[in-house]
């Protein structure tokens, strides 16, 4: 039987294996909250079906998963981990498919088999061409990950991208899920945080008109309640939590951050940390 990858593990720490986002998170769990998770190694974008031995490893996977989570069904997040993707110069941010609240080993087969196929769509194939990256060969991992059900979503850099300030932390954060933030159909409040000291320097509240959330088969954009759109998203103790994350990541990688994180019945969980890619 084909054998994922556990989060934390020594087997899931290699880019080569299960990509850059699988083993960067994987490297973390052990001193970060990160939420459960596995990772089906490395396949060829461009075969036409998943091996024959990898669906059953998928089930047995998710079932082992389900007793970590102590859930009989635990939702997951199904992403892609291309062995190339989170680099120095290239995050692949948007570029593949992201599945949120899959249920049941069947479905968790199948969004897993359409993530893999999402890594050599137009866009990925165009985003890749520009940066000059492998076109042949492209191979893909992807992540099955507890989902978080998160109350607030957030992007926290630990050098300012609009400044270039290495001295500051930048967090976007807005409510529900992650990805009308990452999406970019919501504008978000914006907080500025000291690394010295961490002290809040910023805060930038915006009318929040959209948000995602779980729905029974999967998840839906839908419009912020009246009291939230121009409530702050944030506590000040949650922004400097958020802060002093991703400045411990800084330091544990040796270079800048882009991560993204979330807030769930009180508790911060890390979900992705990547190089940010535009600083100068």
């Amino acid at each position: 039987m084909v054998a994922v990858k556990w989060l934390g593990e020594e087997d899931c720490h290699h880019e080569a294996v299960v990509g850059g986002k699988a083993a960067a998170l994987s490297r973390l769990t052990r001193v970060h909250p990160v939420p459960h998770g596995f990772a089906v190694p490395a396949l060829p974008a461009t075969m036409p079906a998943l091996p024959a031995a990898l669906p059953a490893a998928i089930c047995d996977a998710y079932g082992r998963l389900a007793e970590r989570c102590g859930t009989a069904e635990p939702r997951v997040a199904v992403r892609s981990s291309a062995v190339d993707e989170d680099g120095a110069g290239a995050s692949f941010a948007g570029q593949h498919d992201t599945f949120l609240n899959i249920r049941g080993s069947e479905a968790v087969v199948e969004a897993v088999e359409r993530c893999v196929r999402s890594a050599v769509s137009a866009e990925a194939i165009a985003y890749r061409r520009e940066r000059g990256l492998a076109l042949d060969d492209v191979r893909i991992a992807v992540l099955v990950q507890q989902l978080v059900e998160a109350e607030v979503s957030a992007v926290v850099f630990s050098a300012n991208p609009i400044t270039g300030s290495r001295d500051e932390v930048m967090i976007n954060a807005s409510w529900g899920l992650g990805e009308s933030l990452v999406g970019g159909t919501v504008t978000p409040d914006m907080f500025v945080v000291s690394k010295q000291g961490l002290q809040l320097t910023m805060r930038e509240l915006a009318p929040k008109q959209r948000m995602t959330v779980m729905t029974d088969s999967g998840t839906a954009e839908v419009d912020v309640p009246d009291e939230l759109r121009d409530a702050c998203s944030l506590k000040d103790d949650q922004a400097r939590a958020m802060a002093e994350l991703a400045v411990r990541l800084e330091d544990a990688v040796g270079h800048p951050v882009d991560v993204e994180c979330a807030i769930a019945r009180g508790e911060l969980f890390l979900l992705q940390c990547r190089p940010i890619t535009t600083l100068g």
